[in-house]
């Protein structure tokens, strides 16, 4: 699976995340863009969109995204933080489309 590690999230996330592809945001070289331009970019070559933005699900039209949008629910962006919740469930991400919250994975929305 093609994951794309959003800017606001450590680059050493990907160390955490198994046998997916991914990508940072900053390696695409989409740094700075707005989540609408990011999501239409990311849609073309990526699976899922990981982030820790609580706010994207009410900013961002979701529903028609080719790509699914993964909502990590941690106390900070921080990766002592995030690796707690990420082991578990490293070697396969949820199924796009879908929308699931608890204490690993997030949340997520195609």
């Amino acid at each position: 699976m093609k994951l794309l590690i959003d800017e606001c999230l450590p680059r050493t996330l990907k160390r955490l995340l198994g046998d997916h592809e991914c990508r940072t945001v900053q390696e695409m070289g989409w740094s700075g863009k707005k989540n609408g331009v990011l999501l239409s970019l990311a849609e073309l070559e990526f699976d899922v969109l990981v982030t820790v933005d609580q706010g994207i699900e009410y900013e961002q039209n979701l529903a028609n995204r080719e790509m699914a949008v993964l909502v990590l629910a941690a106390r900070s962006n921080q990766i002592e933080d995030l690796e707690p919740i990420i082991p578990a469930r490293s070697c396969r991400a949820p199924q796009h489309p879908s929308w699931a919250r608890d204490s690993g994975w997030g949340k997520m929305n195609p």
